[in-house]
């Protein structure tokens, strides 16, 4: 038998209740913002409730969307708390490890996200801080009908002889890619007991919407490269073979979207790689195993070019990590979609 609960706790529940709707209707920090960080690096910031709290995510530039320790509203604004840990040294020279705070304060002016950040200095004492800037992200279109869309004759990225149509992003780093023997390699290394050395990505001249694109690749023992779509979301390519599932395993949307099953090879053979971006959702074969299927991707992966998802963007290749081998990447770009 359903007893009926006492009028006081009916009241108590509908307030609550409302009070979550009521706070996630006037919070206008809700949803997700594209930023440009100190230093002009592609940022991305998610805000949401969950179970009547405030929760929010951040990518700051490279690696993983992260959550950041806490988030709440003080007198209008956003505060945010991230923690780091960093190698300090003592006035003997003693290097030691400690965990600092950064503060992140946020306001909307004018359509813009405006924020501002604060965090004791590594180097001494004193702070830092730094302003930057975001807008609201466009809204992710519903999910495309992959079978009325439209795709082009393919496009040869590559022309297995030299890098004509290809350019390094970073101009001041080493560009370690070149062409031997027909197939489009990163000699990225790292000399032990030397300085570290910076080393290029390389990205196409031409920029793209939406396409399909096929890529064989050779992930050798440890090496790590990725693909960009657009210069803004990566499709991890990495010798993860034998790893339990993880959204940082190759053909994973990198720290975005965990691949369905595993399907890599063991390191040192040939893969392949059948990406499909169309409306800003995601379809990954990998080995011809569909390993993502027309996923949302929410927003820009670490390494981005820039965090606008709305424009063009070239196919970039990463090459900061270790070597890599490249033999095809044929593009087909959409046409049309049928309504």
């Amino acid at each position: 038998m359903l007893k009926r609960l006492p009028f006081s706790i009916f009241l108590s529940v509908a307030a609550l209740i409302f009070g979550v709707r009521t706070l996630a209707a006037e919070n206008p920090f809700m949803g997700e913002w594209e930023m440009t960080i100190p230093g002009g690096g592609a940022g991305w910031l998610g805000v949401r409730e969950a179970h009547g709290q405030l929760e929010a995510s951040m990518l700051w530039g490279t690696g993983s969307v992260e959550p950041v320790a806490s988030a709440k509203i003080e007198d209008g604004k956003l505060v945010l708390t991230r923690k780091h840990e960093v190698e300090k040294k003592d006035s003997a020279g003693k290097k030691s490890k400690a965990t600092i705070t950064e503060t992140i304060t946020a306001q909307i002016q004018g359509g813009e996200i405006k924020l501002v950040t604060s965090k004791p200095r590594e180097d001494g004492p004193g702070e830092e801080t730094a302003e930057f800037s975001g807008r609201r992200q466009p809204p992710i279109p519903p999910a495309p009908d992959l079978n009325k869309v439209k795709f082009g004759e393919p496009i040869e990225l590559f022309n297995g002889k030299d890098l004509a149509g290809w350019r390094p992003t970073d101009s001041k780093a080493i560009n370690a890619w070149s062409v031997d023997g027909g197939l489009l390699v990163n000699h990225a290394a790292q000399e032990e007991g030397k300085p570290h050395k910076n080393f290029s990505n390389l990205r196409t001249d031409k920029e793209f919407e939406d396409f399909n694109l096929k890529v064989e690749v050779q992930v050798g023992k440890g090496q790590n490269s990725g693909v960009y779509l657009r210069g803004i979301y990566e499709v991890q390519v990495a010798d993860t073979y034998g790893r339990p599932l993880d959204s940082h395993n190759m053909g994973a949307v990198y720290s975005r979207i965990k691949p369905t099953v595993s399907a890599e090879k063991p390191p040192g053979e040939w893969q392949t790689m059948d990406i499909t971006l169309v409306a800003r959702h995601v379809t990954v074969v990998l080995n011809g195993k569909r390993i993502i299927d027309n996923q949302p991707v929410m927003g820009c992966t670490g390494g981005a070019l820039w965090s606008d998802v709305s424009r063009p963007g070239p196919i970039y290749l990463q090459g900061d990590h270790t070597g890599i081998t490249y033999r095809s990447l044929a593009l087909r770009p959409v046409l049309m979609t049928e309504k």
